[in-house]
């Protein structure tokens, strides 16, 4: 039997909050509910999360302000909710490592299949022989990667990516391709939001972002593996 995900519901709106908090349950996920982002981020560092569920606009704390601080210590998937909805405040939001971004009003079953969605890919079944690219090590099965034995810390997005490339290392990726091997079919969001996870990876990964060796940009087509690798 598949243990329970535990999912953290950090909102301001309790019918919003209560709402959410009744359906995963019923959807067979363990919930943990706040209104405060403090408070959230007190239930995180103390309780094992899967997933996080983060409101942007909260009265103590601001959702990136949260989000920033998760990802200093964590490499959980978070989905932001809220009621911006401005291409710029949803690149802002994956700039910032959130991995899905759910604007309101939205219905609970895509929400649920949004966290389902976010968790399967994070939680794969199986295990994989590791992949040996250049000084990259990408273990599948523990979904890492390291640099000359470093490792470093990867989103899901971020993980999801990568790993379509290594897995593909001659295809030339459209943004559409990428966005459903990182997003799945229930992304809904603007495709430039491709582009600032691309950039993100390329920090964590390249000597120099700007002239990378491992991701690169088939100008006009997408993106492809360096083939240097």
């Amino acid at each position: 039997m598949q243990d329970m995900k535990t999912v953290l519901i950090i909102d301001d709106e309790p019918m919003i909050l209560s709402a959410v908090a009744a359906f995963l349950t019923r959807g067979g996920f363990r919930t943990l509910t706040t209104e405060s982002g403090e408070e959230g981020l007190r239930i995180f560092s103390i309780e094992h999360i899967d997933c996080v569920l983060l409101d942007l606009m909260l009265p103590d704390l601001s959702g990136e302000e949260i989000c920033r601080r998760i990802r200093k210590v964590s490499d959980v998937p978070v989905i932001m909710l809220t009621a911006k909805n401005l291409e710029e405040d949803i690149l802002d939001g994956f700039a910032l490592g959130a991995d899905d971004y759910i604007v309101k009003p939205f219905r609970l079953k895509e929400l649920q299949a949004r966290v389902t969605a976010v968790l399967h890919r994070w939680h794969p079944d199986g295990r994989e022989s590791l992949l040996t690219l250049g000084d990259l090590t990408v273990d599948p099965s523990l979904r890492s990667v390291s640099r000359s034995g470093r490792e470093i810390p990867l989103t899901p997005v971020e993980w999801n990516l990568l790993d379509t490339f290594v897995r593909h290392p001659k295809k030339i990726f459209t943004r559409d391709e990428l966005i459903l091997a990182a997003f799945g079919e229930a992304y809904d969001g603007f495709d430039r939001s491709i582009d600032t996870h691309i950039k993100n990876l390329r920090r964590k990964l390249e000597d120099d972002p700007r002239n990378p060796r491992f991701i690169l940009t088939v100008y006009g087509l997408g993106y492809r593996l360096g083939d240097s690798l």
